[in-house]
């Protein structure tokens, strides 16, 4: 495995083992398993649900082309926010 990826596998496990911690230290009734790391990186280990999915990776009324994944940590694409983007490059 080269380097770059052994790095980028090692952070994801730090930035996940870090998520863990910080739900793990709150009171059980505290943890909901979905928010941000050092109010930055979004994270989200609820189980997924279609609601969300339909949310995040295809939704017209949210503007934003990075959201949070469905599950896990970091940042999804909303494709509807890339059509608009698109047609004004290629109209």
């Amino acid at each position: 495995m080269a380097r770059s990826k052994k790095r980028a596998l090692v952070i994801t496990a730090l930035v996940f083992g870090a998520v863990v911690v910080t739900e793990l230290r709150k009171s059980p009734e505290d943890r909901t398993w979905h928010g941000k790391l050092a109010g930055v990186v979004p994270y989200d280990l609820r189980p997924p649900t279609l609601e969300r999915v339909r949310s995040r990776l295809w939704n017209p009324d949210d503007p934003h082309v990075l959201v949070p994944h469905v599950f896990g940590v970091g940042w999804t694409i909303n494709a509807a926010a890339i059509v608009p983007l698109v047609r004004r490059l290629t109209g």
